[in-house]
């Protein structure tokens, strides 16, 4: 179980404060596969990475209780820009408590950064990013996966590795998955939340919860807000 309890979370902007969550107390059941909508900038990404970890509220208090949560699929920001790919799968490793020399030989062979993966991660592209952060993900395991849709990376065959990789996880472990692609959320997940205006409602079905979007969605209030 995941447990928010009074968590609230905002952004200056340079019209006043942007609110990504308001007092949130919600408990995910990490037994199921969640996911998550809302319009483009409601804060979905941020809130991947407070229930990972990478990112703390400005009050209250998350738990995570007996399970091991991943960093957001695919995510780079855990990396130190002067150290390369090579030593910085290395400290991954150490954080989580495995073998080094597996973990770095893993992510060497499935990123294919070849001669890269000894520079300095600062010199890689965003798509060289991206094949070393999904590399990293997928060479530890975790109980619940993070998943921001709008990641990819590489070209059609890494895409499809990275698939059957995530696939044969997927057999031993839930994940919890933001977008704003409902088919996506329905082919994958058994429950589901909205997220919208600071406020995370959870729903009992997947189904319920994109029908619930959808109502968002059409709000003409919300047309400016962005929907992709």
């Amino acid at each position: 179980m995941i447990v928010f309890e009074d968590v609230s979370l905002s952004y200056p902007t340079k019209f006043g404060r942007k609110v990504v969550l308001d007092n949130l107390n919600v408990t995910f059941d990490t037994r199921r596969n969640i996911g998550v909508l809302g319009l483009n900038g409601a804060g979905k990404s941020t809130l991947m990475r407070l229930i990972g970890g990478s990112e703390l509220p400005d009050r209250g208090r998350i738990s995570r209780h007996d399970v091991s949560v991943s960093f957001p699929l695919g995510y780079t920001g855990c990396f130190a820009g002067n150290m390369s790919g090579r030593e910085n799968a290395a400290f991954l490793a150490r954080v989580y408590g495995y073998d080094v020399a597996e973990v770095v030989d893993f992510v060497e062979a499935f990123a294919e950064l070849g001669e890269y993966f000894d520079e300095p991660v600062r010199t890689y592209s965003s798509g060289m990013n991206s094949r070393l952060g999904f590399g990293a993900s997928m060479a530890l395991k975790f109980d619940v996966y993070l998943i921001d849709e709008g990641f990819s990376a590489g070209d059609a065959r890494f895409q499809a590795r990275c698939q059957e990789t995530f696939n044969s996880r997927l057999k031993h472990s839930r994940m919890i998955v933001v977008s704003h692609s409902p088919e996506t959320l329905l082919t994958y997940c058994d429950v589901g939340a909205t997220l919208h205006d600071g406020k995370l409602t959870c729903y009992d079905s997947i189904k319920e919860a994109v029908a619930c979007y959808n109502e968002i969605v059409k709000d003409p209030a919300n047309s400016l807000k962005g929907v992709a």
